[in-house]
């Protein structure tokens, strides 16, 4: 059995030995890099002892250049932001556009439950403004406060109507009386000059309230139809409003 001859690696060894040449150049290279530094300072000392002013000018303008180019870079770095910000604002909304519109049932703006309990008079006679809004009623203003005799938000209805809303924001045992109806009806025709009349509650009505409410043509909304209406599943008040008007009022006034 013949054995390969073994192929001898040839390994150069450097040397390390002290140049007298490089170190001789380095040291003068060194000594000429002091002297440099030691003339630069001398100058500079004698500059700040004769003429401080040029000294002190040259100083703020070197710092105020300084400041400048750092907010210089700041602000390009802000812009940059916002021009990658609008950028993907107009991606997003270019999206938007070509994407087919999805119809959009009545209620679908009050998808969110109203805890009406929970909000404040004033709250109330907003949020009940915001239905009407939403159901595309015009001129619509919260008017509600002392002196307002009867009237918590008015607006005009998508077909023209004028409606005069008052809002009773009454516990669940706290039902609405006949009294309060007779004060509403005394001033939502006479006064208001309302084609529609509605009284929003958050409670129930009594009996004779809905009977004088039916006589004078006043829309009652308990708190079942006021949910039914804020998640678009009931009528819009002014839709089931009865053509009675200022007629049934007196007639119902004379009656009770």
């Amino acid at each position: 059995m013949t054995v390969p001859p073994q192929r001898t690696r040839l390994i150069k060894r450097r040397r390390y030995g002290f140049d007298l040449r490089s170190t001789t150049l380095f040291f003068v290279f060194l000594a000429v890099v002091l002297i440099v530094l030691g003339l630069a300072a001398r100058v500079a000392a004698d500059t700040v002892e004769r003429r401080p002013a040029w000294v002190f000018v040259l100083v703020v303008t070197g710092v105020a250049g300084w400041l400048g180019l750092r907010r210089r870079i700041r602000v390009t770095g802000v812009a940059r932001r916002a021009a990658a910000a609008l950028d993907e604002a107009a991606r997003e909304a270019a999206e938007e556009l070509e994407a087919p519109p999805v119809p959009r049932r009545r209620g679908a703006a009050a998808e969110v439950v109203v805890d009406y309990d929970a909000l404040t008079p004033e709250e109330f006679e907003e949020a009940i403004a915001a239905l009407c809004e939403r159901e595309g009623c015009s001129g619509v203003e919260v008017v509600g406060g002392a002196g307002d005799l009867g009237a918590d938000v008015v607006a005009a209805t998508p077909d023209g109507r004028r409606v005069v809303i008052q809002c009773k924001q009454y516990g669940e045992t706290h039902r609405v009386g006949s009294q309060d109806l007779q004060r509403f009806g005394g001033t939502c025709f006479t006064v208001h000059e309302a084609d529609v009349a509605v009284l929003v509650s958050t409670s129930d009505f009594t009996a004779p309230a809905l009977e004088y409410a039916e006589q004078c043509g006043i829309v009652c909304v308990d708190r079942e139809t006021l949910e039914a209406w804020t998640d678009g599943t009931g009528p819009r008040p002014w839709d089931a409003a009865p053509d009675l008007g200022a007629a049934g009022c007196e007639t119902a006034g004379a009656g009770s």
